[in-house]
């Protein structure tokens, strides 16, 4: 008896801690520096694990629409990306597609509000 509880409690703290090292690999979005832009306007998140081992891709979306967004640079603590042409002005949340064999999206908290390009004074 002493024995199989010795056995399920070895088995769970195992578990445990791989859940827990599951979860602090999972990345995290927790700003945007400028939060809004136009076409072509490159802006910069912070958050955690943010590489190319563990993040994919980076999309905008309004819940419905998802758009890839073209990343320039990254490296653990930041993703440096640019608001695409044509995409509709509005407000969007960052989702990350995460790599490996059971990627998957995840919607962060962080938001972007794209909005119309300046249009030059007519002469």
């Amino acid at each position: 008896m002493r024995n199989s509880v010795l056995v399920a409690a070895l088995l769970f703290g195992w578990g445990m801690a791989g859940l827990l090292f599951g979860q602090a690999s999972m990345p995290m979005l927790q700003a945007v520096e400028p939060a809004s832009g136009t076409y072509g306007d490159v802006l910069v998140l912070t958050g955690t694990n943010l590489d190319q081992g563990t993040v994919a891709a980076l999309y905008l979306t309004d819940g419905k629409n998802d758009t890839k967004v073209m990343i320039t640079e990254q490296s653990a603590t930041s993703i440096k990306f640019r608001i695409p042409a044509g995409i509709a002005k509005g407000r969007f949340a960052l989702m990350i597609l995460t790599q490996g064999k059971d990627a998957k999206f995840i919607e962060e908290p962080v938001k972007v509000t794209v909005e119309a390009p300046a249009v030059p004074p007519s002469s």
